[in-house]
C-alpha cells in the first residue's frame, strides 16, 4: 500500500509506502521531513512555525501544531527537560515529547533527563511508552531517562550507597556510652576509620564512618522514639559483652577508637577549606599530624 500526500499550498509533496523511504521536495515555506518515534505511523513536517504531525492511519489529512518541550543542554551532550514548564494535558505532553525526541535524535543528542513531579504523574505512562526508563524516585517526583545512541548507556546509575556515622565517646573516667546516642551530645574529634560493605539494606552498598567524640555533657537524655536504653558503661564491661568478643570487625573498630582516644592513633581531622570548583566552604578530612 502506498500513500501520496500533498502538503500546504503545493509547496511540499512526498510519497510514502512500506517499500520505500519517504521523499520530500522543499518549497518556499521550508518544510523538511523528520523521522517518527512510532515506526512510520506518524509523519512530522517542520517549518519555522513548529511541528506538524500527520498520521497515515487516518483516511484524510489532519495536521496540528506541536511545540517542543522546554529543555536545555547538559555538559555531556544530553538534554535536561524543564519539569516546571511541561504541557498541561496528557495529549499535549505526548505530542511534544515525540516531536522533541525526534529533534534531539537529529541533533545527535545522547542522554535525556525527564523529571516528572507528583502532580504530573499521568505523564509517566506516556514517557515509559516512548522508551524512557525509571532512574530514581524521591518524595514529590520521579526521574526518568532516555538513552538515544545505539550503544551501551553511559548515564550514571541511581544513588547506590547509604552513608552512616557511628560515634565512640569516652569520658575522663574511661567510661563509654552506647554508640547510638553519641552524636546527640558529642563533638567530633577525629574520623577514625571507614567500613564499606556491599548489598546491605535495600540491596545497596553501605559506608560507615566511625568517629571519636568528646562529650559535651555527662547527662544522657534518652529519645524513646529512637532508643530503648542508654547509659555510661565501664570500658572493660563494654568490651566483655558477647557480641564484641565474638565479632572481630567490631572489636577492631573499638581498638582503633581507644588508641585514638589515648593519642596512639591518628585519624582524620576536619579542616574547613574553600575550593575554586564551586566556591563553597567544604570539610576536608586528613591526618593533621602529618607534614606535607
Amino acid at each position: 500500500m502506498a500513500l501520496a500526500i500533498a502538503a500546504f499550498n503545493g509547496n511540499c509533496c512526498w510519497h510514502y509506502s512500506n517499500r520505500e523511504m519517504p521523499r520530500i521536495s522543499r518549497g518556499k515555506n521550508g518544510f523538511s521531513l523528520m523521522p517518527s518515534l512510532r515506526n512510520g505511523r506518524n509523519i512530522l513536517l517542520k517549518n519555522n512555525r513548529g511541528i506538524r504531525v500527520m498520521s497515515p492511519e487516518t483516511s484524510s489529512p489532519s495536521f496540528k501544531v506541536d511545540q517542543f518541550l522546554d529543555a536545555w543542554d547538559d555538559e555531556y551532550g544530553g538534554i535536561i527537560i524543564d519539569p516546571n514548564n511541561l504541557p498541561s494535558s496528557v495529549n499535549a505532553f505526548a505530542s511534544a515529547l515525540r516531536a522533541s525526541l525526534s529533534n534531539w535524535k537529529l541533533k545527535g543528542k545522547k542522554g535525556i533527563w525527564l523529571k516528572i513531579l507528583l502532580e504530573q504523574a499521568d505523564f509517566i505512562p506516556i514517557a515509559i511508552q516512548e522508551g524512557f526508563n525509571y532512574h530514581h524516585a524521591e518524595p514529590g517526583y520521579v526521574m526518568l531517562t532516555y538513552w538515544i545512541p545505539d550503544e551501551p548507556c553511559l548515564l550514571p546509575s541511581s544513588p547506590s550507597h547509604q552513608i552512616g556515622v557511628g560515634g565512640f565517646v569516652i569520658n575522663d573516667k574511661r567510661d563509654k556510652n552506647a554508640p547510638a546516642v553519641a552524636l546527640a551530645f558529642g563533638r567530633c574529634r577525629q574520623v577514625i576509620l571507614t567500613r564499606h560493605a556491599h548489598r546491605v539494606a535495600f540491596d545497596k552498598s553501605d559506608i560507615l564512618f566511625v568517629c571519636v567524640l568528646k562529650p559535651l555533657s555527662y547527662e544522657i537524655t534518652v529519645d524513646e522514639k529512637e532508643l530503648q536504653a542508654a547509659k555510661w558503661m565501664a570500658l572493660d564491661e563494654y568490651m566483655e559483652q558477647p557480641f564484641y568478643e565474638e565479632d572481630h570487625m567490631s572489636r577492631r573498630v573499638i581498638d582503633a577508637c581507644i588508641a585514638a582516644h589515648d593519642d596512639h592513633y591518628n585519624g582524620f581531622v576536619a579542616h574547613q577549606l574553600t575550593s575554586k570548583l564551586d566556591g563553597k566552604l567544604s570539610y576536608l578530612y586528613y591526618d593533621s599530624s602529618s607534614t606535607f
